[in-house]
């Protein structure tokens, strides 16, 4: 199978080498994307691994398209629909990018429809419904330079959804670029952690289950299952595997997270017990100057307000001081890392970084800082 994953601008090569190590092959990366082969177990396992990917989408044409009487053809003749996609099953249609003529998604995606089903009524004397909440089928078209990328989309849930996180925070971490950033990192878990603003705990509880490769929550239903070539013997084994893992936890080094505002402290409380980790995380509900450890190194993260959804700036600026005198004061030889999204702010840590690495955080570019505290 040729298949596009979805993932966050900036972290397009390490979902590469994630893939790669379930076993995809024939890697190309894109902005925000990155395509590969694989086969059918692959393509199970990766659902249930991924832990960077928004989406998987299964490439099944692509063709020129530069207005709509071309697109309509392509898209009859392009695919098999008559066995993929009887009048009985219900799909939706998705639209992104565009061309000098296919400028609107909402037309575009009209047009898509109108060619199934046309192709449809002319074969059965009938057509399939659309269903936005609950298709059999999500059809995916990419436009760009008159030429259209055709994919069926594998979950219609996004995969950065883990189940654990019913409560979040106002500023909220999507839990996959918290486990890209962990994985630029690189902890592995044999030297301590520590959130200085632990929020609902997403850093903290991708920290745990990506370095113990724990597998997502399984979705209930998968897009998958109704397609035509759907194995579900070989689905069912890639499950029951993944089921079966075995998590060392006993290895983990010291695991801490410091939140100071009491609702949100106990959405992480509620949070980290949905993942079921409440006995591996020692969170506090105090502000992160009270933090101690003995431990001569270890890494710490930050996720602070940065002025632009939380946060008056000139208060900021006091706490990105007070945050740099404590780090230099008391963790002396670790390494820190903090997501930035207001550079002005960065400065009044006072401390010199050795690394930054652009990163799109809801529509905000950020970068990803490391420091050395010395």
């Amino acid at each position: 199978m040729n298949i596009i994953a979805s993932v966050p601008e900036g972290l397009e090569k390490y979902l590469a080498k994630e893939i790669v190590d379930l076993g995809g092959f024939n890697i190309d990366t894109y902005k925000r994307s990155v395509s590969f082969e694989c086969d059918y177990a692959t393509f199970y396992r990766i659902h249930f691994f991924s832990r960077l990917a928004f989406r998987f989408y299964r490439e099944v044409a692509r063709f020129a398209c530069y207005d709509r009487l071309s697109l309509y053809k392509s898209v009859k003749n392009s695919f098999d629909w008559v066995k993929w996609l009887p009048p009985e099953k219900t799909f939706s249609v998705q639209v992104t990018g565009r061309t000098s003529s296919l400028s609107h998604s909402h037309f575009t995606a009209l047009e898509v429809k109108n060619s199934i089903t046309d192709l449809q009524q002319s074969v059965w004397n009938k057509r399939s419904n659309i269903s936005l909440d609950n298709p059999d089928l999500i059809i995916h078209l990419h436009l760009n330079n008159d030429r259209g990328i055709l994919s069926l989309q594998s979950s219609f849930e996004s995969l950065h959804k883990r189940g654990y996180r019913p409560a979040i925070g106002n500023a909220p971490l999507k839990e996959n670029i918290a486990s890209g950033l962990l994985k630029i990192t690189e902890w592995d878990g044999t030297i301590p952690l520590i959130d200085l603003m632990c929020g609902s705990g997403t850093f903290l509880i991708e920290a745990i289950n990506q370095t113990l490769k724990v597998p997502l929550k399984f979705q209930q239903f998968y897009l998958f299952e109704n397609w035509l070539d759907f194995k579900k013997e070989i689905y069912l084994d890639e499950k029951s595997k993944a089921k079966k893992k075995v998590f060392a936890f006993e290895k983990l080094s010291k695991i801490i997270g410091s939140e100071i505002n009491k609702d949100v402290f106990d959405q992480a409380k509620v949070n980290i017990s949905l993942a079921g980790l409440e006995n591996y995380i020692e969170l506090q509900n105090n502000d992160f100057s009270k933090i101690q450890s003995k431990y001569s190194d270890g890494l710490i993260l930050c996720n602070p307000p940065y002025g632009k959804k939380l946060g008056d700036e000139n208060e900021l600026i006091t706490l990105y001081g007070k945050m740099g005198d404590f780090l230099k004061k008391n963790f002396s030889g670790w390494e820190f890392w903090l997501l930035s999204g207001n550079p002005k702010l960065t400065r009044y840590l006072k401390m010199k970084s050795s690394l930054k690495i652009p990163i799109s955080n809801g529509g905000i570019d950020c970068r990803w800082i490391k420091y050395l505290i010395r």
